[in-house]
Formats: structure tokens, C-alpha cells, sequence
């Protein structure tokens, strides 16, 4: 009999649907359909993007409908979450599903590192900031003891975020998960007098949109989004393509830790951050003006959460494994049992 604690959770990312049951002790068990899942009390949706939305919150037809129209602003994310969503609510009419938000974390971000120079008829639709991965970067962040930390998550989706005593000061990400390090198939921040060039000179709407959403990033260079296979191949592209990716990463590394002030501690999460040392030792090797030094047997011999910290080095450089469906399991029991504060 499952517990009124075990939550199904179902994550939606640019590359992946991951479901799993989060128990009352926070361990998960996953689930490969929602066929296979069975005794289901309460679920927990990940939505990447929630506009003004951000405390985990009961989804009826009204949210649902709030969700499906910001459908345009993170398309890889949120159009899987909103069918998930559907078939979901479809599939177990009787239990609550709640809806967690990835910008939830950011929702702290000072104004200085979320409001655009833009006239104030833009803003005024609600064009700022609003960072992504909060899920991830929250849960990575805690489970390090330090003041200033900047998180590098490197999946799929990357970005880099400083968080100040647990609060979330500035990301990489901005109004869209569009922004910010290079990803396997967004290409990161871009010059906007490039994609205006496009438009004006035939590249249609929508082909602007799948090229910056599909075929950019690793994939636009390497012809694939896959790290582990672009660190094999010996290709001038490839090899680029990683060096850039790498500068990117270092370069919002050192963004971050001037909004920090400093930095204690580095954190590499999610797939490429917890499975690629190159790319880790890369990273950290551009960092070395910062303090930051990793011990090369330690990261290549890491597995799971680990400290491949060089000795003496004076930042911490720590492997988090990431727990997005805690935070989300998290969310849902909050909201059920009827706390008011915000879970994160």
C-alpha cells in the first residue's frame, strides 16, 4: 500500500522523461511509464518555466491553461511537461498533481542581475530574468557547507548560477532557457543583431526558432550534442566545439564568482557535470586564477557525489549528484500539507 508520502514524479528535460516514486525518506525508485506505476497518491510535475508562477501549486484547469501558453517560451521543456501533464491528470482523475517550478529559485535575484535595459513597455509583459535549473542548482548547493558557491549544471540544458548562503544572486540563463554557456543543441547567449540580421534577410520565424532550439550548440559545431562522443573525436570541429564550450563555462564561472564576491566552492552537477572529467578538468584549469584546482586522480576516478579538491587548493571543488525529483517530491508534500512558505 503506498503511503500518502510517496510521490510519483515526473521530470520533463530537453532530452529526457524521466519518472520515478519519491518515498517519505526521499528515496526513488523510478518507473519506467506511467503503466508501470502503480498505487499513485499525489504527482509532482517539473515545469521549466512558470512565468510569474513560482510556489509549487495544485494544478486545475486554469493553471493548466496558464501553462500550455507559455508553451512558446521553453518549447523543449514545457511542451513535454504540459502533455505529461494532461495524460497524467487523464490517467488519475482523483489525486492532486502540482506543478514545481524550475525559475522558483531564482525568484530572489536582486534586481540588478534580472531586469533588462529595456524600455519599459517591454518590461512591462514581464520580460526580466528568470534563470532555470533552479530545482538542480538548489539541491546541489545544499549539500555543500559553504558561503559562496557557484553551481555548473551541464546537461542537456546548461547553466551557471551563484548562490550566496543558499539564495540563488545571479544565473546564466535569462528569459528563456535560450540563454546563457553553450548546450548540446542551443547555442547560448547571442549577438540579437544576429538573429535580426536573419529575419530581415529571408531566414523565416519558425526556422529561426528550430535552428536555435535543435541545431545549434555542440550540434551546430560537432554534429552532435553528445559530450562523451565529441571528447573522443579527434575532428578540428569537434575539438572546437569543446573548447568552446569549456571557455563558456569558465568564463560564467568567474561571472558568477564576481557577483559572489569570491568563491568557496565549485560544484559540477547533472549528466555531463557528474560523468565527464575532461570537461571538469578543463573547466577548472582556466579557473586556476581563481583558486580553483582539482585533483586529477580524484576526477578521474569519480563516481557519484565526490570531492576531487587538489590539496591546498583554496576553493572546494565538489561532484553533486542531482536530485531534481527530491526537490519536486519536496514541493508536492508542501503543498499538501498546507505550508505557506515555499519548499526551496
Amino acid at each position: 500500500m503506498a503511503r500518502l508520502s510517496d510521490v510519483l514524479v515526473v521530470n520533463a528535460g530537453s532530452t529526457s522523461l524521466k519518472l520515478s516514486m519519491v518515498d517519505q525518506d526521499e528515496l526513488s525508485r523510478p518507473v519506467s511509464t506511467f503503466a508501470d506505476a502503480a498505487e499513485v497518491t499525489a504527482v509532482g510535475h517539473r515545469i521549466v518555466h512558470g512565468g510569474e508562477h513560482y510556489r509549487p501549486t495544485v494544478i486545475d484547469d486554469t493553471l493548466f491553461a496558464k501553462l500550455t501558453d507559455l508553451v512558446e517560451l521553453a518549447p523543449l521543456h514545457n511542451a513535454p511537461a504540459v502533455a505529461a501533464i494532461a495524460e497524467a491528470r487523464q490517467r488519475w482523475p482523483d489525486v492532486d498533481h502540482v506543478a514545481v517550478f524550475d525559475t522558483a529559485f531564482h525568484h530572489t535575484l536582486p534586481a540588478v542581475a534580472s531586469t533588462f535595459l529595456l524600455p519599459e513597455r517591454f518590461r512591462e509583459r514581464g520580460i526580466r530574468r528568470y534563470g532555470f535549473h533552479g530545482l538542480s542548482v538548489a539541491w546541489a548547493s545544499a549539500q555543500v557547507d559553504f558561503a559562496r558557491v557557484v553551481v555548473c549544471h551541464l546537461g542537456g540544458g546548461c547553466s551557471v548560477t551563484a548562490v550566496l548562503d543558499g539564495t540563488s544572486v545571479d544565473t546564466s540563463m535569462g528569459f528563456t532557457p535560450l540563454d546563457g554557456v553553450p548546450m548540446a543543441s542551443r547555442a547560448g547567449a547571442v549577438d540579437p543583431g544576429v538573429l535580426i540580421y536573419l529575419l530581415r534577410h529571408g531566414v523565416k520565424l519558425d526556422d529561426l526558432e528550430h535552428a536555435l532550439e535543435h541545431e545549434s550548440g555542440l550540434v551546430g559545431l560537432a554534429g552532435t550534442g553528445d559530450v562523451s562522443q565529441i571528447v573522443l573525436d579527434t575532428a578540428p570541429q569537434s575539438s572546437l566545439a569543446l573548447e568552446i564550450y569549456c571557455y563558456r563555462v569558465a568564463q560564467a564561472v568567474a561571472a558568477m564568482a564576481t557577483a559572489l564576491a569570491g568563491i568557496d566552492a565549485l560544484v559540477f552537477t547533472a549528466g555531463v557535470g557528474e560523468h565527464s572529467e575532461r570537461v571538469r578538468a578543463v573547466v577548472c584549469a582556466q579557473l586556476a586564477f581563481l583558486g580553483v584546482a582539482l585533483d586529477a586522480d580524484a576526477n578521474a576516478g569519480a563516481s557519484g557525489d565526490a570531492d576531487i579538491t587538489a590539496p591546498g587548493s583554496p576553493v572546494a571543488v565538489r561532484i553533486v549528484t542531482a536530485r531534481e525529483d527530491v526537490m519536486i517530491a519536496r514541493g508536492v508534500r508542501s503543498v499538501l500539507a498546507g505550508d505557506s512558505l515555499h519548499p526551496l
